[in-house]
């Protein structure tokens, strides 16, 4: 039986799915990859138009299965795009003097922070950066005394509608999701090293709409954000010269630098548009860097203050955007940080044939990244060369029947989202958990009160026959009094 993992990532500009199958020695061979034109349904990472969204997943799952002449069964997705972005939060469990930290105090606290609710937002991911035990500041507090245990989590936030837009889609295309990938965690995994997010980097994901900012420090995602501006910013600048976009998008790639010398600036040299048009080089050098300092702006921005001069790991730079001419120098000019790097290709041992793979140019970072995540088989039976690919598909299993039951939040690897399905069925789960213990509550309070009923019950019965035995002693008392009396 064939043995492969297939990955999707759901791009502004295209969509690609990769199949590739794990070596023994770790190395990854990467037997097909497809990819199909999405800035009409998806624009800054986000579904717009679900129906051709689903349509372009399932003759992505198609083309691949013609390739691989194997059956799809369920795939990996990266989750990704505009809106999303980290906000921390503080959950403080007081406890009784000298108590120590069990797993399940710790467990509770991940709980009630995933149970947070946002207005119009989805927790996608909850990552934990410290515990305060009393005063002291720990990464695993299990076994310490203490009376006041806090949690310090930074939650991954995206907007519902997004969400649900995601996961609908796959239901509509019939494709089973096997697992839900944060794509900027999954990127960060797949190209920074463990120095660089030890010591404190930034990685910025410069794709097509989209820039994409991760700060990590001590081996922890500390903010999470993605900018609303990318390469095609730039395209469409250019493109206000009156001219094509794909015809802007050529002089980009030709002629674009992130920063030039003004010494090496001809005034006198003027760049083609058209046959009849041309530009001077020094107002499209003000068009391409004045959109580009905005998004170094921005991406420096979003690096929180108290990080700012802590990247002792310094900037990476990946994505597509990543390579345009003198982008290092133009970072190093508005940041201030001299360690820059340009992740061109991932630190995974790949193997592959296909051209967008070996060119190594940094835009399929993240699919890869994805790819690597994966860890069951994604293989079905054998498809029949004969048969119509593009017949109207099956139903499909869903993620919940591939993880026979829905993984709690706390039990996932980082990264890791749940999709829809499994939320429901989980909430589900809790419901009917919930009510079996308020039965079970219910049940005792009952039984209290019986007990307490027939305990009162008890008490007058020995009240009446305590009157009762006393009536009668003064009844003979009496008696005998006058009894007494008359003989005298």
């Amino acid at each position: 039986m064939a043995e492969f993992i297939v990955a999707i990532e759901l791009g502004s500009s295209k969509m690609t799915g990769i199949a590739g199958k794990k070596n023994i020695d770790g190395s990854i061979t990467v037997l097909a990859v497809v990819k199909e034109e999405s800035s009409s349904f998806i624009r800054k990472g986000v579904i717009y138009n679900i129906d051709k969204t689903a349509q372009c997943i399932s003759n992505i799952v198609k083309k691949l299965t013609a390739k691989l002449k194997t059956s799809i069964t369920h795939v990996y997705v990266g989750v990704g795009g505009q809106s999303i972005r980290s906000m921390k939060n503080v959950i403080v469990k007081n406890l009784p003097a000298d108590t120590i930290v069990t797993q399940e105090m710790v467990n509770e606290l991940m709980d009630a922070n995933r149970n947070m609710t946002y207005q119009d937002q989805e927790i996608l991911d909850a990552a934990t950066q410290e515990y305060k035990v009393d005063n002291q500041y720990q990464m695993d507090p299990v076994g310490i005394q203490c009376s006041r245990l806090e949690g310090n989590f930074l939650n991954i936030l995206w907007r519902k509608m997004f969400y649900r837009n995601l996961n609908k889609c796959f239901d509509l295309a019939g494709v089973a999701i096997a697992e839900m990938y944060l794509a900027p965690l999954a990127l960060a995994d797949s190209v920074l090293t463990d120095a660089e997010k030890r010591s404190g980097c930034a990685l910025v994901d410069l794709g097509a709409d989209t820039t994409t900012v991760s700060v990590y420090y001590k081996n922890i995602l500390r903010h999470l954000a993605v900018i609303p501006l990318g390469s095609n910013n730039i395209t469409k600048d250019i493109a206000s010269l009156q001219m094509e976009e794909s015809n802007a998008e050529q002089m980009k790639l030709k002629y674009g630098s992130a920063w030039t010398d003004n010494g090496e600036i001809d005034n006198q040299l003027t760049l083609s548009i058209d046959a009849e048009r041309k530009v001077e080089q020094r107002k499209f050098i003000e068009i391409v860097e004045g959109r580009m300092e905005e998004i170094i702006e921005n991406v420096w921005y979003q690096v929180p203050t108290e990080y700012a001069d802590r990247l002792l790991g310094g900037i990476i730079l990946t994505g597509g955007g990543a390579n345009m001419k003198n982008i290092e120098t133009a970072f190093r000019n508005h940041t201030h940080i001299e360690k820059i790097r340009i992740a061109k290709f991932v630190q995974l041992s790949i193997t592959a044939k296909d051209n967008d793979i070996t060119a190594r140019n940094g835009m399929m970072n993240t699919v890869l990244g994805l790819l690597a995540k994966g860890d069951m088989n994604c293989a079905g039976s054998e498809v029949d060369p004969n048969a119509d690919l593009f017949a109207e598909n099956k139903p499909a299993t869903q993620a919940t029947d591939i993880h026979r039951e829905p993984r709690k939040a706390n039990e996932l690897s980082p990264g890791v989202v749940q999709t829809e399905a499994e939320k429901l069925k989980a909430e589900e789960e809790r419901r009917k958990q919930e009510e079996a213990e308020e039965a079970i509550r219910k049940a005792e309070i009952e039984a209290e009160e019986a007990r307490l009923k027939a305990e009162e019950e008890e008490r007058k019965r020995k009240e009446d026959s305590g009157l009762k035995k006393t009536g009668k002693k003064l009844k003979n008392f009496l008696k005998k009094l006058i009894t007494e009396t008359e003989d005298e």
